[in-house]
Protein backbone atom coordinates (compact mmCIF):
# COMPACT_ATOMS: atom_id res chain seq x y z
CA UNK A 1 0.00 0.00 0.00
CA UNK A 2 1.52 3.39 -0.90
CA UNK A 3 0.97 6.74 1.39
CA UNK A 4 1.49 10.16 0.66
CA UNK A 5 3.21 12.95 2.32
CA UNK A 6 3.41 16.41 1.68
CA UNK A 7 6.88 17.98 1.54
CA UNK A 8 7.30 21.96 0.98
CA UNK A 9 10.57 22.15 -1.07
CA UNK A 10 13.09 25.67 -1.35
CA UNK A 11 11.79 27.41 -4.70
CA UNK A 12 15.30 26.37 -6.09
CA UNK A 13 15.22 22.72 -5.26
CA UNK A 14 11.63 22.10 -6.49
CA UNK A 15 13.18 23.49 -9.84
CA UNK A 16 15.94 20.78 -9.52
CA UNK A 17 13.41 18.01 -9.29
CA UNK A 18 11.55 18.97 -12.25
CA UNK A 19 14.26 19.60 -14.23
CA UNK A 20 16.01 16.20 -13.18
CA UNK A 21 11.95 14.48 -13.72
CA UNK A 22 12.14 15.96 -17.12
CA UNK A 23 15.32 15.05 -18.30
CA UNK A 24 15.45 11.31 -16.27
CA UNK A 25 11.77 10.81 -17.87
CA UNK A 26 10.41 9.87 -14.17
CA UNK A 27 7.57 10.72 -11.98
CA UNK A 28 8.73 13.41 -9.24
CA UNK A 29 7.43 10.44 -6.75
CA UNK A 30 10.23 8.20 -8.64
CA UNK A 31 12.95 10.33 -7.59
CA UNK A 32 11.78 11.22 -4.42
CA UNK A 33 10.83 7.91 -3.31
CA UNK A 34 14.11 7.01 -4.55
CA UNK A 35 16.17 9.70 -2.52
CA UNK A 36 14.77 8.82 0.21
CA UNK A 37 15.37 5.54 -0.13
CA UNK A 38 18.95 5.70 -0.91
CA UNK A 39 19.19 8.27 2.06
CA UNK A 40 17.72 5.80 4.40
CA UNK A 41 20.12 3.17 3.59
CA UNK A 42 23.11 5.36 4.05
CA UNK A 43 21.65 6.40 7.61
CA UNK A 44 21.35 2.98 8.28
CA UNK A 45 24.56 2.15 7.26
CA UNK A 46 25.90 4.97 9.02
CA UNK A 47 24.45 4.44 12.50
CA UNK A 48 25.78 0.72 12.41
CA UNK A 49 29.40 1.45 11.12
CA UNK A 50 29.15 3.80 14.55
CA UNK A 51 28.48 1.21 16.32
CA UNK A 52 30.73 -1.49 14.91
CA UNK A 53 33.72 0.56 14.68
CA UNK A 54 34.88 0.66 18.24
CA UNK A 55 34.29 -3.07 18.04
CA UNK A 56 36.41 -3.36 15.49
CA UNK A 57 39.08 -1.35 16.66
CA UNK A 58 39.19 -3.38 19.71
CA UNK A 59 39.83 -6.67 17.83
CA UNK A 60 42.54 -4.71 15.55
CA UNK A 61 40.78 -4.10 12.38
CA UNK A 62 41.17 -0.70 11.62
CA UNK A 63 41.38 -0.85 7.46
CA UNK A 64 38.63 -2.07 4.55
CA UNK A 65 41.85 -4.45 4.04
CA UNK A 66 42.04 -5.97 7.38
CA UNK A 67 38.22 -6.62 7.41
CA UNK A 68 39.02 -8.35 3.80
CA UNK A 69 42.14 -10.14 5.57
CA UNK A 70 39.37 -11.61 8.17
CA UNK A 71 36.67 -12.95 5.68
CA UNK A 72 39.29 -14.34 3.37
Amino acid sequence: MQEQIIVQLPSELKLALDEMTRSAGESSDELVGEAIKQYLFMRRFRTLRERMTPKARAQGIFTDQDVFDRVS
